[in-house]
């Protein structure tokens, strides 16, 4: 496994991470993404471990709190050998406490984390979605003070626009509270909005990305053909309202690509979709989930080979969208670009 420090930060990530998700299965959307007990956790945690996957990432709002709870059990024992994430911020109820970034909701969340992982301090703290109706100088504030007391170790964000990244970076410079390191981001080969804004962004302020659902969705499984119908067993039948809006025609034609080149490498459409991110600037990890340990098996085939340039430039080709404004004229003209060498970080077509 190769380890990869996480933004401008001094943590060394795995290139591969797990995403607990699937950990405790409850509700609509949690539920179809799996129901993992904690023995069969730990058996997944194992085979992590034995790859080198040691960050393992989850969320409050996971299962109401499940996921943290199963993985807490599974790791219990070898804490020492992992690096726990998780997140805070999106509601956890219907009241009016039970949801931003406020200083109190933060502390009591991630007193709550603390207990449900059973551990005395979490490796990286990430707020999962920006708050604006909280100032950015009270939510640094009190991840300064629980970076302090020792209960959280680094602190990025997820889900955030370029601007309230940006905005939060500066207030953090300018009082000296913890800079985020790490913004935990959807990218996949069929959802590439990223790299216009955000990709620059990570490059130039030493912001790291955890890719959160690397193969769009589960729409990259190899399982979504054109011309076929969902497998019956996809969960795509019941979260496709849940994730990032795709057109079929774009979707297809990179599956084509991806086809073509996992018949060219003899790995799988998963592996090569994998492979590809794992090339891309500014990814410090790229989070891996799993219902059974054949699938967790498959995913991290992903490491250790790589794509010719010739193959990635062919994918690159195949999921390429024109660029919205104010980013085109970047893309298309000369003049634009030279002035921003920072925009081309991410090699276009």
């Amino acid at each position: 496994m190769e380890y990869r420090q996480l933004g401008a930060s001094g943590l060394k990530v795995p290139a591969l991470s797990f995403g607990a998700g699937t950990f405790g299965g409850q509700g609509p959307l949690f539920g179809a993404w799996g129901d993992t007990d904690a023995r069969q956790a730990r058996r997944l945690v194992d085979i992590c471990l034995d790859a080198g996957i040691t960050l393992f990432d989850t969320a409050d709002v996971y299962s109401a709190g499940a996921s943290e709870s199963v993985l807490g059990q599974a790791v219990k024992g070898r804490r020492d050998r992992v690096l726990l994430s998780t997140k805070a911020g999106l509601p956890m109820g219907d009241g009016p406490d039970e949801a931003g970034t406020s200083r109190s909701r933060l502390i009591r969340a991630t007193e709550d984390a603390l207990r449900r992982l059973g551990t005395d301090h979490i490796d990286l703290f990430q707020l999962h979605a920006f708050d604006a109706a909280t100032p950015v100088e009270e939510v640094l504030s009190a991840l300064d003070q629980l970076v302090r007391s020792g209960k959280i170790r680094y602190v990025g964000a997820s889900n955030f626009a370029g601007w309230q990244l940006m905005k939060s970076l500066a207030a953090a410079d300018r009082h000296g509270y913890p800079r985020y390191v790490a913004h935990q981001v959807y990218y996949s080969l069929v959802g590439r909005d990223y790299e216009w804004e955000l990709l620059p962004l990570g490059h130039d302020q030493g912001v790291g990305a955890l890719v959160w659902s690397p193969l769009g969705w589960g729409r990259l499984t190899g399982k979504v053909r054109r011309g076929r119908p969902l497998p019956p067993g996809s969960r795509l039948h019941r979260t496709a309202d849940y994730g990032p809006p795709m057109e079929d025609g774009h979707l297809y034609d990179v599956v084509d690509a991806l086809d073509e080149i996992a018949g060219e490498t003899g790995r799988t459409v998963p592996q090569v979709a994998l492979n590809w991110l794992l090339r891309r600037p500014t990814v410090s990890s790229v989070i891996i989930g799993a219902r059974d340990e054949e699938q967790l098996r498959q995913n991290i085939g992903a490491v250790g080979w790589a794509l010719t340039p010739e193959q990635v430039a062919r994918l690159d080709a195949a999921s390429h969208r024109p660029a919205p404004y104010p980013y085109f004229p970047y893309e298309r003209q000369e003049g634009f670009a030279r002035l921003n060498p920072s925009l081309t970080a991410a090699p276009r077509p």
